[in-house]
């Protein structure tokens, strides 16, 4: 199988190379990675374009820098690579962060779920954190950019999600799962609205537990303060009716303790009134996922 593996890159240039060289020194070798350059002011460019001169696996699209929106931004990156190439050549079409270090194996261990299960449409590792990054991020509400990474310290797993996610810096898609869906929305939530349709069109979404990545810079701890508002616009953007949007915001707010972050996130869901960008037969079957999900249904 050939993999086709899309960067979106904006200011990586502490990260890029060794995400680069990671990729370079797997043992499993079919594959072309395109990194876009999302208008990059430090080196981040200069260090993508002399790692694709010695490599030829490796090309660069360079673009001005795009408007910033959280989770639209990289995908509209991301879709900018796709454009770059003809997706007729490939397999598996990846999506990784520039900060992201994988082990050796990672393509070939991927690469033996896709060949043996015909099912499986999105597989992943695991994404790890340094121990001090994450302590950091709990104390002070936000990460530094600035941390010294080469220090050898404790890898943990990122706790954001379920270890059964397949987690946004490490996205992989079987070729005809990822045209099923329809690729990536551009909206925030989009990772986790394409593991919602994967399942719509009868596809396993399958994260490897054995096998993990480091997550060099994590930025959604940055984005702490403002959880409860982007958690309405979330609900929102996933096709959530308010019902639904009061049960899954109370879930949270109690999880959270927080009676404030309960008011918070449901006004952020009401204010809400851009057009969804999911047809009808998407948002219905998403609502049922979720009512499933509450009540402890398969």
């Amino acid at each position: 199988m050939k993999f086709l593996i899309i960067i979106p890159a904006h200011n990586e240039e502490k990260n890029i190379f060794f995400c680069l060289k990671s990729l370079e020194n797997q043992t499993y070798k079919d594959f072309q990675v395109v990194v876009v350059n999302d208008g990059s002011t430090d080196k981040t460019g200069e260090i993508a374009e002399k790692f694709t001169i010695d490599h030829s696996p490796f090309t660069i699209l360079n673009l001005e820098k795009s408007e910033h929106q959280p989770g639209a931004k990289v995908v509209r990156t991301f879709n900018k690579g796709l454009e770059k190439v003809s997706l007729k050549d490939f397999d598996v079409i990846c999506k990784f962060d520039a900060d992201i270090i994988f082990p050796e194996n990672y393509l070939e261990e991927i690469s033996k779920i896709y060949q043996e299960n015909p099912k499986a449409g999105m597989v992943s590792g695991l994404v790890k954190i340094k121990k001090s990054v994450f302590e950091k991020a709990l104390a002070f509400d936000f990460v530094d950019e600035s941390f010294d990474f080469a220090q050898d310290e404790q890898w943990i797993f990122e706790n954001l999600s379920s270890k059964n996610h397949v987690r946004g810096p490490i996205k992989s898609y079987r070729k005809e799962c990822f045209a099923a869906m329809n690729g990536l929305r551009p909206v925030l939530g989009w990772d986790n609205i394409d593991v919602m349709l994967a399942k719509m069109h009868g596809y396993e979404v399958i994260t490897l537990k054995n096998i993990w990545v480091k997550h060099l810079r994590p930025t959604a701890y940055k984005y702490k303060n403002q959880k409860a508002e982007k958690l309405g616009e979330y609900f929102y953007n996933i096709g959530l009716n308010f019902p639904l949007a009061a049960i899954s915001s109370a879930k949270s707010s109690f999880k959270n303790k927080s009676l404030k972050e309960f008011f918070i996130t449901m006004k952020s869901f009401l204010k809400q009134n851009s057009k969804r960008n999911l047809s009808s037969e998407e948002i219905k079957f998403i609502r049922n996922l979720r009512w499933k999900g509450i009540f402890g249904k398969k």
